[in-house]
């Protein structure tokens, strides 16, 4: 018997995200990030996906592909993708060309203008290495972003895709989203 390796990816409960920017805050504190550059981005969701005036919000970062655009893009190899699914940006191999930041249909990688170089979310790799949390899930207060191994979730419990934001088919991201309990009913029917 084979024993599967871990892929990687992060999960959103749009139950739990309250939008209050913890996680984009935490994490740019931690890598000390310059004023203008975020590894993690909030997004207030559509009213028409849940079809109620529920105020919806999501917390992206990079989606850790399983065919990352930003890696075939880039011309130093500063790209690696590890065998658990994270793509990790090394920067002492870029170059500063933005080549990787123009591929990616999600706008992840951001340009620095302080060091000149792309900066990108590696999901905390060396902290989930020591077997800690990342710095986005321990600092949620609502607990609703988590680290899950698409390998064995349940995918009828969850979608990779949201209506208005990018195919995550272009690249098979491995972001996925728990709807908000008055969103199942409506968006399986759909």
């Amino acid at each position: 018997m084979t024993v599967q390796k871990e892929r990687l990816g992060f999960q959103v409960n749009m139950d739990r995200c309250i939008g209050c920017n913890a996680c984009t805050i935490s994490c740019k504190s931690f890598y000390q990030l310059e004023p203008s550059l975020n590894r993690r981005f909030i997004s207030e969701v559509d009213e028409m996906l849940t079809g109620t005036v529920k105020r919806c919000y999501i917390s992206t970062a990079c989606n850790h592909c399983e065919e990352p655009s930003c890696a075939k893009a880039c011309p130093t190899g500063a790209y690696t993708k590890l065998e658990n699914g994270i793509v990790k940006h090394n920067s002492e191999r870029c170059i500063g060309c933005k080549m990787c930041a123009i591929a990616c249909p999600y706008s992840v990688p951001q340009f620095s203008k302080t060091k000149k170089k792309v900066d990108k979310c590696s999901m905390c790799s060396d902290l989930l290495e020591r077997g800690e949390d990342t710095i986005c899930v321990s600092s949620c207060p609502m607990e609703a972003i988590s680290i899950i191994d698409l390998n064995v979730i349940n995918e009828s419990e969850v979608v990779s895709e949201l209506k208005g934001f990018i195919d995550p088919s272009l690249t098979g991201s491995s972001t996925r989203f728990k709807l908000p309990l008055s969103t199942n009913v409506v968006w399986r029917e759909n």
